[in-house]
């Protein structure tokens, strides 16, 4: 099996970057989808969204990595729930959104985060407790519900308030869906590690992994806003090739001109 340095990890997802946004946002099949489906659509869509949503997943591994009991899983998983319900229902209902870009980019610093109080960061670095876990992973649910929030609100969700909220509420329990199936997988994964020698001596590795990929997501949303911002300040070397052929084209057709008159 190959093993990637981390140099060649950063590139390898940045040329994935593309295909990794596409997979996060609603395509515009969803949408076509959306315009005729019902609520089982939603549900299977909210699902698909968080089992795709690789921020929101890599946020809740490093929340589950060091719990043991199934109270303390339940618990904390139960605040994230309880925080992503309040604004994706919410925000969605009464239309509050901000720029999903720099949304998503706030959330990629969650991802940061709690990998660096997974490695004891705030002991090591900053002379300090961490803060009150529990506090922080409601707050960070409820980011993570403005963000998916943003999403639903590109969709088709009619004008009719109950049917709206129908909707809503049938993404948010395929999102539930989704979140229990990720978790479910996370924790038997991490429930086989944890009793093995390699999780004491890769388990710093692991969540200082996990504070790089929130490093990468960062940069690759704050890249996606300026695109959004400014899209004629980001041209591709075959679109900047594309249009100086164009640009030639016109000074030929031109000089043509002048010549027959």
């Amino acid at each position: 099996m190959r093993r990637f340095s981390l140099p060649q990890f950063f590139i390898l997802l940045i040329l994935l970057s593309p295909v990794i946004a596409v997979a996060h946002g609603i395509s515009e099949e969803d949408k076509l989808r959306m315009l005729n489906g019902g609520y089982l659509q939603y549900i299977w869509l909210g699902a698909t969204h968080m089992l795709t949503g690789y921020d929101h997943l890599l946020f809740l591994f490093g929340v589950v990595f060091f719990l043991t009991s199934f109270k303390d899983i339940a618990k904390f998983v139960t605040a994230f729930t309880v925080g992503h319900c309040i604004t994706l229902i919410f925000a969605t209902f009464y239309q509050i959104t901000w720029n999903y870009f720099l949304i998503d980019a706030i959330i990629a610093l969650s991802v940061i985060y709690k990998g660096f109080d997974n490695n004891g960061g705030f002991q090591k670095y900053l002379d300090m407790k961490s803060p009150n876990l529990l506090g922080a992973v409601f707050l960070f649910g409820l980011l993570h519900g403005f963000g998916l929030s943003t999403r639903l609100q590109q969709l088709p969700l009619g004008d009719d308030n109950t049917g709206i909220l129908l909707r809503i509420l049938s993404f948010n329990l395929g999102v539930e869906i989704g979140q229990i199936a990720a978790l479910i997988v996370m924790v038997a994964m991490l429930s086989l590690w944890r009793h093995r020698p390699s999780f004491q001596r890769f388990s710093f590795a692991s969540n200082q992994a996990l504070i790089y990929a929130g490093v990468v997501l960062l940069f690759m949303q704050l890249h996606g806003y300026q695109h959004d911002i400014d899209p004629d300040g980001f041209r591709f070397a075959s679109q900047e090739h594309r249009h100086a052929h164009e640009d030639w084209e016109i000074e030929e057709s031109t000089d043509t001109e002048h010549e027959n008159l």
